[in-house]
């Protein structure tokens, strides 16, 4: 992406405020519906992109992962999965689709690789990566040095918990 384009910050605060919305009902709706609170456990997998959600040991939802992007906690510093070419292909996902909408729409944070780790431009970030994708919600894992943040989809109840 060429530095010196337009950046059209108004645009840019009207995508952002309708994709939180949407993200915030998606998400309720996501948490309310599987009664994803309380005891769940989980656990997901970046080499086949899934998710499963358990309680008691016996998983009651899946889902498919994209890896939106990681933040650096030691360096303080967002890196897009679409700029780290050692993730699995898989987890990735569609994620240049949302590379794509940035360079398309003049919205620079989104085909930047990376930048420094600012909590809100990553909330903004995150809430337009749900919008483009049409995820069903958001997971946040962190590790020892990294925050992951996924976009979950295609949700399914295991067939023993309905």
């Amino acid at each position: 992406m060429d530095d010196s384009s337009q950046h059209d910050h108004s645009g840019w605060e009207e995508v952002v405020h309708a994709a939180r919305e949407r993200a915030r009902a998606r998400q309720s709706l996501m948490v309310e519906r599987f009664g994803l609170s309380g005891d769940v456990q989980y656990h997901w997998s970046l080499d086949d992109a899934r998710i499963a959600w358990s309680r008691e040991e016996k998983v009651f939802l899946t889902g498919r992962l994209t890896l939106i992007g990681s933040v650096s906690l030691a360096q303080q510093t967002w890196l897009w999965s679409w700029a780290n070419e050692s993730l699995p292909r898989t987890v990735r996902g569609d994620i240049e689709r949302v590379r794509r909408f940035g360079e398309a729409n003049d919205y620079p944070v989104l085909p930047w690789p990376g930048f420094d780790y600012h909590p809100e431009l990553v909330a903004e970030a995150r809430m337009v990566a749900a919008s483009v994708l049409d995820a069903e919600g958001l997971w946040v894992d962190s590790t020892d040095d990294a925050q992951l943040h996924f976009l979950v989809h295609d949700l399914v109840l295991a067939a023993d918990s309905s």
